[in-house]
Parts: structure tokens; sequence; C-alpha cells
């Protein structure tokens, strides 16, 4: 097995931990009893914790950028026909270890400068994508950035929610929510 290799194992098992306990538990002694490995292996890998974490945040900006700029890109379908799909994307499936993701890079972002840039580019990339599928629907600048900001509001929000609705309610309420961020996008040209 390769170095990068073996360092993918390494940040594969921090983001588990991450997401199980926040990046406090992202530890070598903790990381290396997941992978049933010795702490000797991690510095074959990574000079040191700092750098792991690094690496951490590093895949996590380079996936949600990339993943947004794939899912928005509208590849010969409408900004309408986009937004659903993208809706659907996002709260059809709550993917709870994602979500567990998201929220420990947001909670270590709150105490760490380095964090705290990724996110912003993380967000800033989200919401450019969103609002210039919403621009595409002849929304000016500041309507698509508003209902971008919006949009992912809703997206978060209701992965947050997803719990505490039982299923047939939030099917409906999704649907509801879904209309009402796309509702306006058929006048926007006119």
């Amino acid at each position: 097995m390769s170095e990068s290799a073996k360092g993918e194992k390494w940040i594969d098992a921090a983001f588990k931990a991450l997401a199980r306990s926040g990046v406090d538990e992202v530890r070598v002694e903790v990381l290396a009893k997941d992978l049933g490995v010795t702490k000797g292996g991690f510095y074959r890998a990574f000079s040191d914790r700092g750098a792991l974490l690094d690496a951490l945040l590093e895949r996590w900006r380079a996936g949600r950028i990339a993943a947004i700029e794939a899912h928005a890109r509208l590849g010969g379908t409408g900004g309408r026909e986009r937004l659903n799909e993208l809706i659907k994307l996002y709260s059809e499936k709550v993917n709870p270890e994602g979500m567990a993701i998201e929220l420990a890079i947001r909670q270590w972002a709150r105490s760490d400068p380095a964090a705290a840039r990724v996110v912003a580019e993380v967000d800033a990339a989200r919401l450019k994508n969103v609002a210039a599928v919403y621009a595409s629907l002849g929304f000016d600048r500041l309507a698509s950035e508003a209902r971008a900001f919006l949009f992912y509001s809703f997206i978060f929000g209701q992965a947050l929610l997803a719990s505490q609705l039982g299923e047939p309610k939030r099917s409906r309420w999704l649907k509801a929510c879904a209309s009402l961020l796309i509702k306006g996008a058929a006048d926007a040209k006119s």
C-alpha cells in the first residue's frame, strides 16, 4: 500500500472520529485504535496531528466544492429542473454521518482560524453556485444571492429537523418548501 493510500486511511478514520465526537476526538491514539494499528504508521503518513487536521480540512473543502460545482452545473437542464434536482438530492435522503461531519467542522471553525477559513470557502462556493442557477432563471444578483442563502438555510435546517417530523409530514413540507424556493422563477425574466 502506498504512503498516500495509508494517509487516506488515517483521514478516513479521522472523519469517522470527527463525526462521532468532534475534533478533540481526532487524536493519533484514538485513530490507531480504530484502525487496529500502531501509532508508528501514523508518523509514516503525517508529520504530526496538525498535518492530519490540515489534510482533513483540505479533503472536506475540495470534496464539498467539487460536489456543489458538479451538482449545480446546468448541463442541458433548465434552472428550475436543476433546483428541483438539488433539493431532492439534499433532502430526500438525510446522510447522518455527512451532517455530523458538517456540524463538527462548523463547531471546530468556531475556535480555529484555519477551519473557519475552510468553512467560509465552502459556504462561498455553495452560495455562488446556487446563486448562478437562480441567475440563469433571470433573477438579478441580489435576488439570486438571497435565494441561494434561503436554499442553504432550508437544506441544512431540514436535515437537522428531519428526525422531529414523521415521514408523511416531512414529505409534504419538503414539497411545499421546494415550491416556495422555486416560486417566481418563471416570472423573473418578464
